[in-house]
């Protein structure tokens, strides 16, 4: 049987389709459905309120937080000058050991760590003006460049002595 009904409906749906309802069975159906009540929590009054208050609360933060050259203690803390006086130490040590390896030739060797030394004094006073992590780490990252260029230039100065005690052992 829903066989034949569905297939009935099939072959006369654009003579079902030809008719509307009237306006009274529409208003008849609406009616008989509950209006839906809008929440408090809902409300779009109450989230903009929200946004508004949360936007204020943040400029508030952004504004009146603490002034970084206050808290230049905060970075220069111990474990910095700590790490800062090691690393001074090494680099102190290399600079002392490859001047009496030195031959004069050096000349790039010389260059490239007064660069860096200049870069380093440069960061200091940056740090002292507007203390930070990153020009922390920058300061780290160049005491250790300038350890591994002294590294590379005191292996480069005794493989040259090496070859030199070769040849004239020879």
């Amino acid at each position: 049987m829903s066989d034949s009904l569905g297939e009935f409906v099939k072959n006369n749906r654009e003579a079902f389709d030809d008719k509307e309802p009237s306006q009274k069975v529409w208003k008849e159906i609406e009616s008989s459905i509950p209006a839906k009540q809008v929440s408090f929590w809902n409300s779009v009054v109450v989230w903009r309120a929200a946004a508004l208050a949360f936007f204020c609360l943040s400029l508030y933060m952004l504004f009146t937080r603490p002034n970084p050259s206050s808290n230049s203690k905060a970075f220069q803390s111990t474990d910095f000058t700590d790490l800062e006086s090691f690393y001074s130490n090494q680099i102190e040590e290399k600079v002392e050991f490859i001047s009496h390896l030195e031959t004069g030739e050096e000349e790039q060797f010389a260059q490239d760590f007064q660069k860096l030394d200049a870069m380093y004094q440069v960061l200091r006073e940056e740090m002292k003006m507007r203390p930070s992590e990153k020009v922390k780490d920058a300061l780290v990252l160049n005491l250790l460049v300038r350890i591994d260029l002294l590294n590379q230039q005191i292996k480069k100065l005794e493989e040259r002595k090496k070859s030199d005690n070769q040849v004239s052992s020879s």
